[in-house]
């Protein structure tokens, strides 16, 4: 593979795990209340890195869209920490989000095994 074609498919492929990225932090916090550094420990366990700069203008877009929302909560060991809960229309997008994600994963197992 060829540099151009490598740098083509690295950027495919940033781009589709940033497509993701909004369902999969609404997923996590919908299972608990979340801290900023808590959703970038539990992404990366799964492989999917995300800097700081990527992940807290999207918190703020989901809190501007009403989709999560905050509170702040004092913490042991240092200054008092903003933790990310679900809302009602999180709840309700994650189940449109869901059913999206499964169509989109069948039609791309059928054109997988298409070959």
């Amino acid at each position: 593979m060829n540099i151009k074609t490598q740098n083509d498919t690295e950027n495919t492929k940033a781009q589709m795990r940033k497509g993701f990225l909004e369902f999969l932090i609404l997923l996590m916090i919908s299972k608990e209340k979340m801290y900023a550094s808590d959703i970038l420990k539990k992404l990366k366990m799964a492989d999917l890195i995300v800097v700081e700069g990527t992940l807290y203008p999207l918190l703020m877009r989901l809190k501007n869209s009403e989709l999560l929302e905050y509170v702040w909560e004092e913490s042991k060991s240092g200054p008092p920490r903003k933790y990310y809960t679900i809302t009602k229309d999180g709840l309700g997008a994650i189940k449109e989000l869901s059913k999206t994600w499964f169509c989109l994963y069948k039609a791309i197992n059928i054109l997988i095994k298409d070959k």
